[in-house]
C-alpha cells in the first residue's frame, strides 16, 4: 500500500510538472507568423512552420507530418483570405477541436486588417483571383501590429497562467516595433511615386504602405506563368513613355522573366525578400523590412 502511495503520488507530480512546463503548440503557415509567435510566445512557445521562403505559398502539398503537427497544435496561425486554400483545409479535417473555425486555436491574420483588391465578381478568366482580396498583408508593418495585438489575445486566452509572460513581450515588441515604423517611413520618404512592375502582386500592401506606383505585373493575371506576348506588351509600354525603376519578385519566383525585361530596358531586376528566411540578411520581421526598404533605395536612387 506504500509503495502503491508513492508511486501514484510521483505520477501526480510527473503530471504536475509537465502541465507546468509545457509550452504552447503553434501552427504557422508562413515564416512571417512564425516570427511574430516567436516574437510574443518567446520561450513558452512551440512553432512549427508549413513552409519556407523559398516556396510559394499558393502551391505546396500537404504532407503527412503537417497532420501529426496541427493535430498536435494548441494554436494555428496563418494568412488566410485564401492564401492557404490549396492545401490547409485538407489539414484541418484532421486537426483538434482546438484549432477549429471559431476558436481561440484558429488566428487568420486577413481576418484582423484591412485587405486590399478585394474582386467585385470572380471567374475563371482573372487567373488565380482571391474572392477574398489579396492575401499577403504581412508586407505591411502596420498589420503586423494588429495581427500581433489578436494574437496575444488568443495566447492569453490558451495559456492564462502565462498571460503576464506575453503581456510583457508584446508591449517589449510594440514598442520596438512602432518605433521601427516611423524610422522605415522616414527612410522611404525617396521612395513615394516610385514606378515598379511585380512579378506577382504579392507586393500590393508594401506598395500601398511605400505610396510605390505600380505599373504592371510580370503575370498576364495572377498565378498564370509570364508568356513572350505579354512582356512584349509591358516592353512596349515602357518604351512608349511609361518609366519604370525597378522590376521586383519574391525569393521564390523564377527570375527568367524579370531579368528578360531588365535586359531589354535596363530596368533593375530586384528579387525581394518577401517574408522571414528570404535572403541572408532578413532574419526576422525586422530585418526584413529594413532590407526590403535598402533594397528599393539602393535600385531606385537617381531614378526618379
Amino acid at each position: 500500500m506504500k509503495r502503491y502511495f508513492i508511486a501514484s503520488t510521483l505520477m501526480l507530480l510527473g503530471v504536475l510538472c509537465n502541465n507546468a512546463f509545457a509550452k504552447v503548440s503553434v501552427f504557422a503557415c508562413e515564416p512571417e507568423w512564425e516570427a511574430l509567435a516567436q516574437e510574443i510566445g518567446g520561450g513558452n512557445i512551440k512553432v512549427f512552420t508549413a513552409t519556407h521562403a523559398k516556396q510559394d505559398p499558393h502551391h505546396i502539398r500537404a504532407r503527412p507530418s503537417f497532420v501529426s503537427k496541427i493535430r498536435r497544435a494548441d494554436l494555428v496561425i496563418c494568412s488566410g483570405a485564401g492564401l492557404e486554400a490549396g492545401w490547409l483545409p485538407v489539414l484541418m479535417q484532421k486537426a483538434s477541436a482546438r484549432v477549429q473555425p471559431g476558436t481561440d486555436g484558429y488566428l487568420m491574420a486577413s481576418d484582423f486588417v484591412k485587405i486590399l483588391e478585394i474582386p467585385n465578381a470572380v471567374d475563371r478568366s482573372m487567373g488565380d483571383i482571391h474572392p477574398e482580396g489579396n492575401p499577403h498583408v504581412h508586407l505591411n508593418p502596420h498589420n503586423i501590429l494588429l495581427v500581433g495585438q489578436e494574437l496575444l489575445q488568443r495566447l492569453n486566452r490558451i495559456d492564462a497562467a502565462n498571460a503576464e509572460f506575453y503581456n510583457e513581450r508584446f508591449q517589449n515588441f510594440s514598442s520596438r516595433w512602432q518605433q521601427a515604423i516611423v524610422g522605415w517611413e522616414k527612410d522611404a520618404v525617396p521612395l513615394k511615386e516610385q514606378p515598379v512592375i511585380v512579378h506577382h502582386k504579392s507586393f500590393i500592401y508594401l506598395i500601398s504602405w511605400l505610396n510605390l506606383k505600380l505599373v504592371g505585373s510580370l503575370e498576364p493575371r495572377p498565378g498564370i506563368p509570364p508568356t513572350a506576348s505579354h512582356l512584349e506588351s509591358l516592353l512596349l509600354k515602357v518604351k512608349q513613355g511609361n518609366p519604370v525603376n525597378v522590376i521586383m519578385r519574391a525569393s521564390y519566383e523564377s527570375a527568367e522573366a524579370s531579368e528578360w525585361l531588365s535586359g531589354q530596358t535596363g530596368v533593375p531586376a530586384v528579387m525581394m525578400p518577401y517574408t522571414v528566411g528570404g535572403d541572408n540578411e532578413s532574419t526576422d520581421l525586422f530585418s526584413l523590412f529594413d532590407r526590403s526598404i535598402s533594397l528599393l533605395i539602393q535600385n531606385t536612387s537617381g531614378n526618379k
